[in-house]
């Protein structure tokens, strides 16, 4: 091959691999995307239960940690829930932040959480404090949590 042919190709080449695919028009909607599944989760938690939402939102891999311990796996979760959680408490939250990775298969939110509970003497208590999920893109395109 001609020296004068070789140049221009290795530059186009050059040029296409350095090429960065257009994805913030995509990281945008993946935002709006896990934002809606935290309101939903949310929504759920309210409506049906945590036990049900915790069940329903969890990746069959998902992983929680409660009372410094590590609950691994959507059966294992939904059976602490069944196991740990009375039905006066109650579990609101709604995330400030989230970001999506480039290839928009994984995220993260955090945000501010109130714990809702009555004590034996028919007193409310309420604890608050900041939650994290990281949140993995399903085969379906869903959006479940791997950690929260």
């Amino acid at each position: 091959m001609n020296k004068f042919l070789k140049m221009p190709i290795f530059l186009l080449l050059v040029v296409i691999s350095c090429n960065k695919p257009e994805t913030d028009g995509n990281i945008e909607l993946w935002k709006s995307e896990v934002l809606q599944t935290e309101k939903d989760f949310n929504d759920m938690a309210q409506e049906q239960g945590l036990v049900a939402a915790f069940h329903y939102f969890a990746a069959n891999d998902g992983v929680i940690k409660r009372n410094k311990k590590i609950i691994q796996g959507k059966a294992a979760i939904q059976e602490w829930y069944q196991n740990d959680v009375r039905p006066n408490e109650m579990l609101t939250w709604k995330p400030a932040f989230v970001d999506v990775s480039n290839s928009g298969d994984l995220a993260y939110t955090y945000g501010n959480f109130v714990f809702t509970s009555i004590d034996s003497t028919g007193a409310q208590k309420e604890n608050t404090g900041i939650f994290h999920t990281v949140w993995k893109r399903q085969q379906d395109g869903s959006w479940k949590f791997v950690w929260d």
